[in-house]
């Protein structure tokens, strides 16, 4: 009702028009700045990095290795993982890279390119990082730009009137615009709005000022360049050249179909014959360079993205293709059901011709032949305009007809709210300069419906979407003005007052209804849970799929694993799904499961690197050291050609590389070990963090003596991440190995800065602090350590040796104890209790351990020497033992 009472009060004045305007402005932006998402996160895949290999904690003096950092998850593809957003990138990697920072030529690039959107992209990360505000920020003003350009454009059609003002708040407020708004990915459907508007504008202005003024060529360079910038925002911006012409011909000229020819041969409509040979030559010229520049050939999609394009039925993907169209003019129509995806069976294949939606796609085509025929007819009569006589097919001064009959004929001699709204202009409108006729509007309305929205109906080459809402931005602007201008010419063909009232005030409430609707669906884009549950009824599989996602990073596992099992029984051939359903069975420690979850899908996708990289590492702790071997080997032999994401598949490809190093590593085999790492680090893309790499390479080199080249890595590791912990505990060793004492010392208490919470530092430390023979002080950083990580076996037993080392026996033999506790069944620590509780008199307790160390490891000559002699003084104490 804020419509209605706008308009009520305020009927009279631009200005008005331009403040209401910004209010609903603010109130949308109101409710984006709440979206809290920076993308929408489709799939989640995050290797999970083993721990660097760690020394047998029995050998006198080991303490546990660093441990190696995880490698971040890769989010977002166009800003969080996008390399082209960064500073360090050279910003003319944009205009050779595609939407996602793949390179363009790539097999596996989505040929979307959009060089203008992603330097937006980067401008807002310089200035705010990743925070979403900004980007949201930026994404309103777009979108109150194009309202305004369109409102303008409007203008030109319609008048000063309120149905202008209908046409801008139609716009405004369609829900269709939500994901393009909303969501910050959608830029680009905006910003190529943008351009296209500025350049049909600038197409107007050279129309006007042809043949009459020099500067006409300067609205048509105008043109041109809008045109192309818009393209370079997303491709189909393009379209606005074909839209452009349909404007001169239909419009402009006023040219019947079977009118154009004779019409462009004549001499007098060589300007004409110019106009549209340029728009040709230069979208042709766009086309081509456009084709060249993502290396001449078409992107590949997978069947789950536009399922009608893989079927094997010519049927069902002709019915499917005629029918979608019609599916998409009803969002636009009645916009009740939106989703954030319409991809795999969101929008189920026409298989059969006695398919009942087939009469949607048959009264749809009726209904725009009918709409084209109205637009295109020649009435045959002459109509007065201005006091003159107007033939059809002749163009007044300017250039634009008058209107039809009635058009500007006054209802009342003191016209009421509604006969103010007649026409969409006001009532010194005679005076002013004609106006298209509905006709020119409902062809020009249909032109921009149809054009823009032709490259995603399949017709000339496969898309990698079934629908998708942002797409129909563009679209929307002819749909809002045809709406438009049949609620005019509805209301001044009725002739009584209460019909024209009834029209106008219906028009009036569907924008609130579409307002009502956008803000409804913005609740939705508040944050990722919302949107998912929000699409759970139109796409399942994806929706609980992603879902699945949002709940686990919550940590509401339970949850997380209801919803990718929901997921799958949708569809149970997502190896997207069934890879993050094991992801999360590993996470919680249940590997069996999560095993049959990788290799199912990896049969359903098998250069799904991540999925090989995890089975690795499940089959590496489990002892399997040779299944794990064979599966980084053949993990690091898939090619990255026609992948989606070649980048995630190399930082996935090198952590195989990187594993299968420490598995070598840990066998000690340390040359094998160094030429892994050494193809990781060929294979490693731009955005690997490769701190942990190098310091492996370093550990490999120092296992093998070579100290010179050991510290060379060790360096690099510091270099690629100065606050890297396990570099500076390794590197901290390497110095004091070689002498440098006090630069040792510094390294490791700069480590336990970096993380006083790490019990691991402290261990490292006080192992360097025994060597020194500072007993004491290093018997308080065993302590520390053990306290912290009293979990950790590899901590605790290690601090147990240095107090042991330091004569601190009783406190050796509680950390002793609670190690045997975390590993009851190994024989390493059952020996080392047995041997405190040895020294400490307990000789019954060190025989039990002793024995039970035998049982494990029944050849272990160290725990036979020891249960030997235990055995003696026993028999001296006159103590029983088991052996009598």
């Amino acid at each position: 009702m804020i419509v209605i009472v706008r308009i009520i009060l305020f009927n009279d004045g631009d200005y008005h028009n331009v403040m209401f305007m910004f209010m609903f402005f603010f109130f949308r932006f109101y409710l984006f700045t709440h979206e809290r998402q920076t993308h929408r996160q489709r799939e989640k895949q995050g290797p999970l990095e083993e721990p660097d290999a760690g020394l047998d904690p029995r050998t006198p003096g080991s303490c546990p290795e660093p441990k190696a950092d995880a490698q971040a998850e890769p989010p977002s593809r166009a800003i969080k993982t996008n390399q082209d957003l960064l500073p360090e990138t050279p910003w003319t990697h944009i205009f050779y890279n595609d939407f996602w920072g793949t390179l363009l030529t790539h097999s596996g690039s989505h040929k979307s390119y959009r060089p203008l959107c992603t330097l937006s992209f980067r401008l807002n990360h310089a200035v705010g990082g990743l925070d979403p505000w900004s980007y949201h920020l930026v994404n309103v003003l777009l979108h109150a730009a194009v309202t305004g350009v369109f409102t303008s454009f409007s203008k030109t059609l319609l008048g000063d009137g309120c149905w202008t003002f209908m046409a801008g708040l139609l716009f405004a407020s369609h829900p269709i615009h939500t994901e393009a708004v909303a969501g910050i990915v959608g830029r680009a459907d905006v910003g190529a709005s943008l351009f296209f508007l500025l350049s049909l504008l600038c197409y107007i202005k050279h129309c006007s000022t042809r043949g009459s003024s020099a500067r006409t060529w300067g609205w048509f360079l105008g043109t041109g360049l809008c045109a192309g910038c818009s393209m370079l925002w997303k491709e189909q911006g393009v379209t606005v050249l074909a839209v452009s012409a349909v404007y001169d011909v239909f419009v402009f000229h006023r040219l019947k179909v079977k009118q154009i020819l004779p019409a462009i041969c004549k001499r007098k409509n060589l300007s004409l014959f110019l106009s549209i040979s340029l728009l040709t030559f230069w979208g042709t010229s766009l086309l081509g360079a456009r084709l060249y520049w993502m290396g001449n050939k078409p992107p590949s999609f997978s069947n789950s993205d536009n399922p009608a394009a893989d079927s094997d039925s010519l049927l069902a993907r002709t019915l499917t293709f005629f029918y979608l169209p019609t599916k998409n003019l009803w969002l636009l129509l009645c916009p009740d059901t939106l989703s954030f995806d319409w991809s795999m069976d969101a929008v189920p294949l026409l298989r059969t011709v006695c398919d009942w939606r087939n009469l949607h796609t048959v009264a749809f085509y009726m209904g725009l032949l009918l709409l084209a025929y109205y637009g295109l007819k020649s009435p045959g009569v002459e109509r007065e305009c201005n006091g003159k006589v107007v033939t059809n097919g002749k163009q007044n001064a300017n250039g634009h007809s008058c209107h039809s009959d009635g058009e500007y004929r006054n209802s009342e001699s003191k016209p009421s709210l509604a006969a103010k709204a007649e026409n969409g202009i006001k009532n010194n409108a005679a005076q002013r300069s004609p106006l298209p006729s509905t006709e020119n509007i409902v062809v020009l309305s249909l032109s921009l419906l149809i054009i823009p929205f032709v490259p995603a109906t399949n017709l000339f080459f496969y898309v990698g979407f079934v629908i998708a809402e942002r797409v129909l931005y563009i679209p929307s602007m002819g749909f809002c003005l045809l709406v438009t201008v049949g609620a005019r010419a509805l209301y001044v063909k009725v002739q009584k007052r209460f019909l024209k009232s009834l029209i106008f005030y219906a028009t009036a409430t569907l924008i609130v209804f579409y307002g009502l609707k956008t803000a409804i669906r913005n609740g939705d884009w508040q944050n990722e849970e919302m949107l998912y549950r929000s699409g759970i009824k139109v796409n399942p599989a994806k929706a609980w799929g992603n879902l699945g996602n949002v709940l686990k990073s919550q940590s509401k596992i339970s949850e997380a694993e209801r919803a990718y099992r929901n997921a799958l029984y949708y569809r149970s051939n997502m190896a997207d799904m069934l890879y993050n359903l094991g992801l999360l069975l590993q996470e919680n420690s249940r590997f069996a499961e999560a095993l049959h979850y990788y290799k199912l899908a990896i049969g359903s996708r098998p250069t799904l690197a991540s999925a090989y990289l995890n089975t690795g590492i499940i089959l590496m702790n489990q002892g399997k050291t040779e299944e794990a071997r064979r599966t980084f080997l053949k993990c690091s032999e898939i090619p990255d050609e026609n992948l989606k994401d070649p980048h995630a598949h190399k930082s996935s490809v090198t952590s195989c590389l990187y594993n299968l190093g420490k598995l070598y590593h840990e066998q000690g085999h340390y040359e094998d070990a160094l030429s892994v790492y050494k193809e990781a680090i060929q294979k490693m893309p731009r955005q690997f963090a490769p701190q942990s790499l190098y310091n492996m390479m370093g550990e490999a080199y120092m296992r093998l003596s070579k100290l010179p080249e050991a510290e060379h890595w060790y360096m690099e590791s510091l270099r690629s991440k100065t606050d890297h912990i396990p570099a500076h505990l390794t590197y901290g060793k390497l110095l004091a190995l070689t002498g440098r004492k006090s630069e040792a010392e510094k390294f490791f208490l700069k480590a336990i800065e970096l993380d006083p919470t790490k019990g691991n530092c402290y261990m490292h430390y006080g192992q360097f602090l025994l060597e020194e023979a500072r007993l004491i002080e290093a018997a308080e950083m065993a302590k520390k350590a053990a306290e912290l990580d009293s979990t950790e076996f590899d901590v605790v037993f290690s601090a147990a040796h240095m107090l042991r080392q330091a004569s601190l026996n009783e406190a050796a033999e509680k950390y002793y104890d609670l190690a045997a506790r975390l590993r009851p069944n190994y024989p390493a620590a059952l020996m080392n209790l047995g041997a405190i509780l040895h020294l400490n008199g307990r000789l019954q307790k060190a025989e039990a351990n002793y024995l039970r160390a035998l049982q494990l490891k029944p050849d272990d000559v160290i725990t036979q020497s020891n249960l030997r002699k235990l055995w003696n003084i026993m028999e001296k104490q006159g103590l029983k033992t088991s052996k009598t």
